[in-house]
């Protein structure tokens, strides 16, 4: 067990301080609790070292941080799971100090005991034994032998998992993505849980849950729950769990297959001249032919860049029990799906993905997800328009609300604010020193002046007198300023098609 793989446990609840790659990549030996200044006489190599702080002080906490973080660089600890409980945070100073050392450091919330930490890297690494080649197994003989069989025959994921509870007289057990999604569930569990309350359900710890291990995202990894707990011996779950590990790597494997055919659809789609033919051609290479309609839909990660775009948005349609799709990740970390619609489907669209992003984004509440849906396209030959108005609702999904997690359809470009926020950065920026150029040059200490007249002016109504109100200044000042500003941009500011054109360069700000 690795030490980030701690940070995917999500009953956990843990988060990064500071580590880099290199170190969350490291084995974890064992697990040590201590609350001494001093630990490293008791301390193993490869161990991480779980610690509720009740030696620092903020009177002394330099120095006692330096000590006791020298102390674990020096046994070889490969990180500090930190409680936050004693003193509400992680310091600061402790931060500064493993950062210094290269030991990762991670926050433990008070609601997580460090009892559940333990048993966590324990019962992992009791996994990891089974897997090892031996001759002794949880699961009975004949139970591997059934299941390798039916693998390699491609059963569903559905019937593998019945399959892998059948001699422990099937319990319920639901297998559900991160988002909550149901993946498949046994026969015994005679109703799909709703998303919502799975996503609860792995989040609060409740029953038993274990993570498949696989390439999953912090969207799309699936978990084996059973809503009791107890039901199943550990060491059984763990071969279960790592059965179905298998078969997910061999799904990521066939669809890494159609990633060309995707990225092809990608590429036609947004070619600067529309070939109707390619477009054509690439739909049916991704299984997407002749239907009815077909919707654009581009998401984005914030910070720009962000790996796991298309994992996020997979996720999401794969929400859609109807929705037939392709999703390619693009350069700078946007993703881009075509998805085919038979009869109305296409019209509620951003309605059903604004319904689910809250769950998507709950995965990882520390990014900005905004997706961007168009209108239907009767035809593949409207999909080139579509990606261009899926950008445009993008950027009003990013400018509503920049740090947040949010959904926008055409519907949504309700202000020009929006409208602005579609057109590239570039011509944007053009466009406002065109207008406000010699404006914004008027004068370094009468620029900014200028500009906050002109921006409560317009705010106002061209008001005079309320103008000066807000700025608390004479309105003979206001018809002094406002006189300057027409002068310098050429513009008059009692026409409404002039008091556009400012007010839109003002937005390119």
């Amino acid at each position: 067990m690795h030490v980030d793989h701690l940070l995917r446990l999500d009953r956990l609840d843990l988060s990064l301080v500071w580590g880099d790659e290199a170190l969350l990549g490291q084995e974890i030996g064992g697990v040590t609790a201590t609350d001494l200044e001093d630990p490293a006489r008791f301390l193993q190599p490869g161990e991480i070292v779980l610690s509720g702080l009740v030696w620092w002080s903020r009177d002394a906490g330099a120095e006692k941080t330096e000590h006791f973080v020298t102390a674990l660089r020096e046994a070889g600890a490969v990180a500090l799971l930190a409680g936050e409980e004693t003193h509400g945070e992680v310091p600061r100073e402790l931060a500064e100090a493993c950062r210094r050392h290269r030991v990762a450091l991670i926050a433990v919330p008070a609601h997580t005991s460090f009892r559940a930490i333990t048993e966590a890297v324990y019962l992992r690494q009791w996994g990891d034994l089974s897997r090892r080649p031996t001759d002794h197994y949880a699961l009975p003989e004949n139970v591997r032998l059934d299941l390798d069989r039916a693998l390699e025959n491609g059963a569903t994921t559905g019937e593998l998992l019945d399959r892998a509870f059948a001699h422990l007289g099937t319990p319920a057990c639901h297998l559900l993505t991160s988002s909550g999604r149901t993946v498949a569930r046994t026969s015994a569990a005679r109703a799909e849980l709703p998303a919502r309350q799975a996503a609860e359900l792995l989040r609060g710890g409740h029953g038993t849950t274990v993570r498949v291990e696989a390439e999953g995202t912090a969207f799309d990894t699936w978990h084996l729950h059973l809503p009791e707990a107890g039901q199943v011996p550990p060491r059984v779950l763990q071969e279960i769990a790592e059965f179905l590990g298998r078969h997910r790597r061999r799904q990521d494997r066939d669809r890494a297959a159609n990633r060309a055919a995707f990225e092809d659809l990608a590429d036609a789609v947004g070619a600067s001249y529309a070939d109707a033919h390619r477009v054509r051609s690439a739909l049916a290479a991704c299984g997407l032919g002749d239907a009815e309609a077909y919707t654009v839909v581009v998401a984005a990660l914030e910070p720009y860049g962000e790996a796991g775009c298309g994992a996020a948005l997979r996720e999401a349609l794969q929400h859609l029990p109807t929705a037939a799709f392709a999703v390619v990740d693009r350069l700078g970390g946007e993703a881009v799906a075509v998805v085919a619609h038979e009869g109305e489907e296409a019209a509620g669209m951003r309605e059903r993905l604004g319904d689910v992003w809250p769950l998507i984004h709950a995965c990882r509440p520390e990014t900005a997800l905004h997706v961007g849906v168009s209108a239907p396209a009767p035809a593949s030959a409207g999909l080139s328009t579509a990606l261009t108005q899926a950008r445009y609702a993008l950027a009003a999904a990013r400018t509503e609300g920049p740090s947040s997690a949010r959904v926008s359809g055409l519907g949504d470009l309700d202000g020009l604010r929006k409208l602005m926020a579609g057109i590239p950065s570039d011509v944007r920026s053009v466009y406002r020193e065109t207008t406000l150029g010699p404006l914004v040059g008027a004068g370094r200490g009468s620029s900014a002046m200028l500009l906050e007249t002109l921006e409560v002016f317009l705010a106002h109504d061209c008001s005079w007198a309320r103008t000066a109100e807000a700025l608390h200044i004479h309105v003979n000042t206001v018809h002094y300023r406002v006189e300057r500003i027409e002068a310098l941009t050429g513009r008059d500011l009692s026409r409404l098609d002039h008091r556009v054109d400012l007010h839109a360069a003002l937005l390119c700000r």
